[in-house]
């Protein structure tokens, strides 16, 4: 999901056939590892949340997808999220404008306080006092900024392949590695996303089984602009020295959307922050790394 203020089109995508355990199924039997998405309705917006794993003893975990501009359904392409959800509960929802997230007010913020707030209205659904939130891509900057906002609720911090604090110094050297992809946009937002995905992978054979799998991105740039508009006006950088929670920072070693030393920069602005490379990764290394993934998400979590 490239983080967004740039006119490249996020990351994420919608999709259908996925891998578990190297055996392709549909995306359609890998929802039923999940409850049915359910309906939590606010003034604004009604939000789809979906559950991985029951109410148990262990911190449960919230997951902020990147766009912006798409749903969470990028994220479930293969099996992470149900192998850690054995041990813990998880909830993803689809952000407001996106996926199943369509209902909105008229005239409906898309600035970072109504994000911040849907997250907010998703953690007291659900009565998690404290919780781990997970930030992937652009989510990650959604999850520094709710984790300013709301530290009393978190327990752990992950921020996967994070954009800046400040969207203003993101780096990505895109357009330096992939010149001949990158200025093909495509004609339609699908077969814009569809070029941008080919960038992000540091297997080939990973992101011809992606794309391969994912029939339909489902890009709404109209959200996207949106969102990427209220996220270049703000800077997060003096609340980073702030955050008392344990902190991971994750990156790929070839994630050109969103380069490592984002993430590097991250680490160092945490007191107490751990650092970790996937080194056969580019944007996806939940995808691109799986066993690695919940190897390490699993350690933090479970604090070692």
């Amino acid at each position: 999901m490239g983080p967004a203020i740039s006119r490249q089109p996020p990351f994420q995508a919608a999709s259908l056939p996925v891998k578990l355990n190297s055996v392709p199924i549909s995306f359609c039997l890998l929802l039923t590892l999940a409850q049915q998405p359910g309906v939590l309705k606010t003034p604004d917006v009604d939000l789809a949340t979906f559950v991985y794993g029951p109410p148990g003893t262990t911190t449960p975990v919230i997951v902020a997808n990147g766009g912006p501009g798409l749903s969470h359904i990028y994220m479930v392409q293969n099996d992470v999220w149900t192998r850690l959800a054995k041990s813990r509960q998880i909830v993803f929802y689809d952000q407001r404008g996106t996926g199943k997230s369509t209902r909105l007010a008229p005239n409906a913020s898309q600035e970072m306080t109504a994000q911040i707030a849907d997250l907010e209205a998703v953690r007291a659904k659900f009565g998690f006092e404290k919780f781990s939130l997970v930030g992937d891509s652009y989510g990650g900057f959604l999850a520094m900024a709710y984790a300013a906002a709301h530290p009393e609720h978190i327990e752990k911090l992950i921020l996967s392949d994070s954009p800046p604090p400040d969207m203003k110094k993101m780096s990505r050297v895109l357009s330096q590695v992939f010149p001949d992809i990158s200025t093909d946009r495509g004609s339609t937002p699908d077969e814009q996303m569809r070029h941008h995905f080919r960038m992000l992978f540091y297997s080939e054979e990973n992101r011809d089984a992606y794309l391969a799998g994912a029939k339909d991105l489902g890009y709404n740039p109209q959200v996207g602009a949106q969102v990427s508009r209220s996220a270049a006006n703000l800077d997060l950088t003096p609340e980073l020295p702030r955050f008392k929670f344990p902190t991971l920072v994750i990156t790929g070693r070839y994630d050109m959307n969103v380069a490592p030393v984002n993430a590097w920069n991250i680490y160092k602005a945490i007191p107490g922050a751990k650092f970790v490379v996937f080194e056969k990764s580019g944007h996806l290394p939940s995808y691109e790394e799986p066993d690695k993934y919940v190897e390490v998400v699993n350690a933090f979590l479970n604090g070692r």
